[in-house]
């Protein structure tokens, strides 16, 4: 580990009776430190690998503007993220004259039970989920919907991401105006 040269200078004298003292050299083995180093690196590979990756698997759609996807009225519904982690949704398409009960609002908890709700009674070639963000919605909305599709186990490209459309901004904002949200 450690070594200290102990010999004396040869036995030079000068004068009678001195003795010259002696000069100790120091060498420390650093050995044990590499052993240490190569120790601490294994500890940290094999914690990296052993830590699950929390990246989630999307599946993203084929630049071809001109191929749109067909969605039928019947298998889709729209689930739109407001502000305060609010959740509107419809099913099919938003028509004028039933607004008011086609347009409903939700919270995460419930959502769950209402995607399943609609995975079981829509045959899965007509499913689709269609995801619209309010621009006053948080990232972790967008996520935690994500999340909620991937408990509720639905496959994947049976749901998308899409804008807004001014149509639903404006009824966003008349159903916050009407409960008193600000």
């Amino acid at each position: 580990m450690a070594e200290m040269d102990t010999s004396s200078g040869g036995g030079n004298k000068k004068g009678p009776g001195v003795t010259k003292s002696k000069k100790l050299s120091t060498r420390v083995d650093l050995t044990p430190m590499v052993d240490l180093g190569f120790l601490l690196v294994t500890f940290f590979v094999f914690t990296t690998t052993m830590t699950e990756s929390k990246a989630m698997n999307m599946n993203e759609p084929k630049d071809d503007p001109g191929k749109e996807l067909k969605v039928k009225n019947s298998g889709a519904m729209t689930i739109l993220l407001g502000k305060n982690d609010r959740i509107y949704y419809y099913y099919g398409q938003l028509d004028t004259a039933t607004l008011s009960q086609q347009f409903k609002s939700s919270n995460y908890k419930e959502i769950r039970e209402l995607i399943v709700e609609k995975k079981k009674a829509t045959p899965i070639d007509d499913l689709m989920y269609i995801i619209k963000s309010d621009k006053e919605s948080t990232f972790k909305n967008a996520i935690d919907i994500l999340d909620e599709m991937s408990i509720s186990a639905v496959p994947p490209g049976h749901y998308a991401e899409v804008d807004m459309t001014p149509a639903e901004h404006e009824l966003i904002r008349q159903t916050e105006t009407a409960n008193g949200i600000k």
